[in-house]
């Protein structure tokens, strides 16, 4: 295995998914409307939707890792993918349920969430929820989709090329990356669409360039593109 394809395979996300460092693009209503849940107990129920790479997952991380450290409220979080989650789940009264990938839930675990939600009041529990489509178009139960329908809904916009230049130019300062000005540009131009994908590609572009000693110029990021590897499983 090459050094790149090492490197590359060792990536692993170095910054804790926060709402303050979610680019936001014209998701700014949601950001906050989620980061007031975070700072309070009140009963909500909330549903994301939008296509993979839109940030839906960050989201719904930073929503509950800013619950769960929030000293005032003192909330229990439950933070699962909807694959993880099994028919015996009862939630924790009081708590906020953070469920992501809806459209994965086995069929008893539907049959969990839709038990959830008929009991979200008399326990307390706030729910965000998120998924790949709209209510009425999810492959579940009928009486869960129509409870989910019910949900305060937000569709997440994947961010414009401009505001993809911005948050990648932003990443390379907060990483103090000295880069030509023309790699982002080639990104944007040659990489894949999705914001983490290219944020993966930025992390191996600096991860290169300290390993090889050699500045992160467009040469070297040419080198990176073309090593036959799936950032997914990155």
């Amino acid at each position: 295995m090459s050094v790149q394809q090492q490197m590359l395979l060792d990536l692993k996300p170095e910054q804790q998914p926060t709402l303050d460092n979610f680019v936001a693009g014209s998701s700014v209503e949601l950001v906050e409307r989620l980061r007031m849940l975070s700072r309070t107990r009140d009963c909500e129920a909330i549903y994301l939707w939008g296509p993979s790479g839109c940030g839906k997952s960050h989201l719904l991380s930073a929503t509950a890792n800013a619950t769960a450290t929030c000293r005032s409220t003192l909330r229990p979080v439950t933070h699962l993918h909807g694959h993880e989650m099994g028919g015996d789940f009862a939630p924790t009264p009081g708590s906020l349920m953070a469920i992501d990938d809806v459209q994965q839930l086995s069929p008893a675990a539907q049959i969990a969430l839709f038990r959830s939600f008929n009991s979200a009041r008399f326990l307390g529990l706030s729910l965000l929820l998120s998924g790949d489509q709209p209510p009425l178009r999810l492959d579940l139960r009928e009486d869960l989709r129509t409870r989910i329908g019910q949900t305060l809904i937000y569709e997440v916009q994947p961010l414009s090329d401009t505001e993809k230049r911005t948050a990648l130019t932003r990443h390379a300062i907060e990483r103090g990356m000295l880069m030509d000005a023309g790699v982002v540009q080639y990104l944007l131009r040659h990489g894949r669409r999705d914001l983490p994908s290219l944020m993966a590609m930025l992390d191996g572009l600096d991860r290169a360039s300290l390993e090889q000693k050699r500045p992160p110029t467009l040469p070297l990021l040419r080198e990176l593109m073309q090593t036959p590897l799936d950032l997914e499983h990155s």
